[in-house]
């Protein structure tokens, strides 16, 4: 029994077979590699394909039966009739070609449905599964129309390129676009970074040549930057409504509110409901997970919040129900609802017939203060009256030392201390008499001027405890924008130093309540490294920009220049 290890050896007779390291040519003649389970008898099987930059053998010994333990995956659908197909993307794993982020996931995507359909163990019928990069692969094959692919079940997927990954409001994204470079280059992950100093590799100028500084070339890294507007670079996998309009499949949507993919998610989501001719065929869960949870089903607690019994739940269960629906035709619908949401707070699951609900109502909530909202100790204040006169707020943005979290921070995390920072303006509510329930995508809308000719603002919206903890909500620790984008993703435009601007920044999708008693708090800054690349400031190229300056930024609430918090509430 030579190198067959005990915990290897099966405790009852297989039910499945394998097939490893399959070869399956694309139209290029490039050939990709998937490993194959099937059911153990011989016949034809509706079949489940993933496809993925990690590794398909890449699994995680640390949590058996993970969506990353392929073979645990593999023995579950093929105990239901199904086979599964996992597959290296191009240029990763044993797959030949060069890898390129999402660019060429369409055509293989298609190219490899189209192949499992002739096969002699397919019965015709394709599904795709798998979240993250896993899930944003199957959108990009679904606009392809790969004729025998019947539905998706996409989990936190990517797909908003200039207010997501590798930007967001036009700010980029450092810290993961060097994360993921390094992880994706080559055919092998890359882990081995024990012993950097990242913040100084971070901190290296100019921003074009941080790679080098990491330690190594990067070539698409430098490409995202230098393709700094939403150009016809990231328009090749940017849909439009004329795509979701010839998308006619069913789909089901798995999403968190603290889910830093939710942007992508709800992005496809809303585009199929507004415009697919399969929009009765869409489907939603969105709870209180995170961007790994959505995965593996959630928890009860992240960080300080803690959440009901039932807000967890079995992504297999409801994956095999959604396929067995769709691939199998075992029941006349799928009995799940339009939407599924777990509003944190009150902690509940509501059900609703569309998402975001119909009924709810965007409300002003505005910023008030006599001029002092520096620091949690200033005298910003909330309220839904709308401000006459009041005195301007002002601090200074120093590139050099910008708003930092604690390494390795989860949410759920007390943010008072970055509201001591004098360059943190902080406003907020009164305690609640009431619950004020907030279902959808969230705005601040900001009144503000600098001296530069170009600069960032951030804003977070915090529910702050009856014991004063402070605790930041939505699917990315701050929403931003970069001051150049403020008016177009497709071209920029400087400032007039001095001159007043209207600023919209999104913080995508919560589903909360603020109980009676909590009071409702938003953060305004200029930064938040590494994740975000500090703006210099100078309004040079950004890429290339080695000079930086402080900024000296003003917010407005005034009866002309309202800055305020949109918030999204059901009626009571």
């Amino acid at each position: 029994m030579l190198g067959v290890t005990p915990e290897a050896l099966p405790d009852s007779p297989p039910t499945s077979r394998m097939l490893f390291a399959v070869r399956t040519a694309m139209r290029d003649g490039v050939n990709l590699v998937s490993d194959i389970w099937l059911p153990k008898e011989p016949g034809r099987y509706p079949a489940l394909l993933v496809r993925l930059p990690y590794g398909r053998s890449n699994r995680d010994s640390t949590q058996p039966g993970s969506p990353s333990d392929f073979a645990a995956y593999g023995k579950f659908f093929v105990e239901h009739g199904y086979v599964l197909v996992v597959q290296d993307t191009r240029g990763r794993g044993d797959s030949e070609g060069q890898s390129s982020f999402f660019f060429s996931d369409g055509r293989d995507g298609y190219d490899t449905i189209e192949w499992i359909a002739k096969q002699p163990w397919s019965n015709g019928k394709v599904g795709m599964w798998g979240g993250s990069y896993l899930a944003t692969v199957q959108w990009l094959a679904a606009r392809e129309h790969p004729p025998h692919l019947l539905c998706i079940a996409p989990a936190a997927a990517a797909g908003r390129y200039f207010d997501e990954i590798p930007y967001q409001g036009g700010a980029f994204a450092l810290s993961f676009a060097i994360g993921f470079h390094h992880f994706t280059s080559g055919h092998g992950n890359q882990v081995n970074t024990d012993g950097l100093d990242m913040n100084e590799i971070f901190r290296h100028r100019p921003l074009l040549t941080v790679d080098d500084a990491f330690g190594q070339r990067m070539p698409e890294y430098r490409e995202f930057l230098e393709h700094d507007t939403l150009d016809e670079y990231w328009k090749r996998i940017q849909f439009t409504a004329a795509d979701f309009k010839t998308i006619d499949i069913p789909s089901l949507t798995m999403t968190g509110w603290f889910d830093d993919d939710q942007p992508g998610a709800l992005f496809y989501w809303r585009g199929m409901r507004a415009h697919s001719p399969a929009k009765d065929e869409q489907y939603l869960i969105a709870g209180p997970w995170t961007h790994a949870q959505v995965f593996v089903g959630g928890d009860r607690r992240l960080g300080a919040f803690e959440f009901s019994p039932d807000a967890t739940y079995d992504p297999k269960a409801l994956e095999l129900a959604f396929f067995d629906y769709c691939l199998k035709g075992t029941a006349p619908k799928f009995d799940f609802p339009r939407a599924r949401i777990y509003v944190t707070g009150s902690n509940r699951w509501r059900i609703e017939d569309e998402y975001p609900p119909r009924r709810a109502q965007v409300r002003a909530l505005y910023f008030h203060s006599g001029g002092k909202a520096n620091t949690l100790g200033g005298d910003g204040r909330l309220s839904w009256q709308a401000p006459k006169r009041e005195p301007t707020d002002s601090y200074r943005y120093v590139p050099d030392d910008p708003v930092m979290p604690a390494d390795n921070e989860e949410p759920g995390t007390d943010q008072r201390y970055i509201e001591r920072r004098d360059d943190v303006l902080v406003y907020t509510s009164d305690p609640l008499k009431g619950s004020v329930e907030v279902v959808g995508d969230v705005f601040v809308h900001l009144y503000a001027a600098t001296d530069a000719r170009d600069t960032d603002f951030t804003a977070r919206l915090l529910d702050v405890e009856p014991q004063g903890r402070a605790l930041q909500l939505g699917p990315v620790p701050v929403g931003i924008i970069r001051a150049r984008y403020r008016n177009s993703r497709e071209h920029t435009e400087l400032l007039t130093p001095g001159k007043r601007e209207h600023y919209r920044i999104e913080l995508f999708d919560i589903a909360h309540a603020f109980l009676a008693g909590h009071r409702i708090r938003v953060e305004i800054s200029s930064s938040y490294a590494p994740m975000f690349h500090p703006n210099p400031n100078t309004g040079n190229a950004i890429a290339t920009d080695t000079d930086s300056k402080p900024a000296n930024q003003t917010i407005f609430h005034e009866a002309s220049a309202s800055s305020y918090v949109a918030l999204p509430t059901l009626p009571e």
